[in-house]
C-alpha cells in the first residue's frame, strides 16, 4: 500500500533533515521512494512533485541541499521556515 504524500508530508521530511533527525542521504532515499510508490495529493500535484523530485537528487554531490535551497522549496509548499537560536 503506498503512502500519500501531502504537501505536509514533504514538509515534515524536510523538517526532519533541517532538525538533524534525517540525514541527507536518508531525505534522497525517502523522496525517491516517494516519487516511485508514493501516491502524490493531486491537489498539489505540480508542487509535491517538483519539490520531492529535487529532494531526490539532494544527496548527490552535483546538486546537494542549501539552506536557500530548503527555503525555497517550503515556499514551493506554501510553507516558511523559522530559525530559532538556543543557548545549549
Amino acid at each position: 500500500m503506498s503512502q500519500r504524500i501531502t504537501r505536509q508530508v514533504v514538509a515534515d521530511k524536510l523538517a526532519a533533515y533541517l532538525q538533524h533527525e534525517l540525514s541527507l542521504a536518508g531525505l534522497g532515499d525517502w523522496a525517491e521512494a516517494a516519487i516511485m510508490d508514493g501516491e502524490l495529493d493531486p491537489q498539489h500535484l505540480t508542487a509535491i512533485r517538483d519539490v520531492v523530485a529535487r529532494l531526490g537528487v539532494a544527496d548527490v554531490r552535483t546538486f546537494g541541499l542549501t539552506w536557500d535551497d530548503c527555503q525555497q522549496l517550503l515556499k514551493q509548499l506554501g510553507y516558511a521556515a523559522h530559525v530559532q537560536i538556543l543557548a545549549t
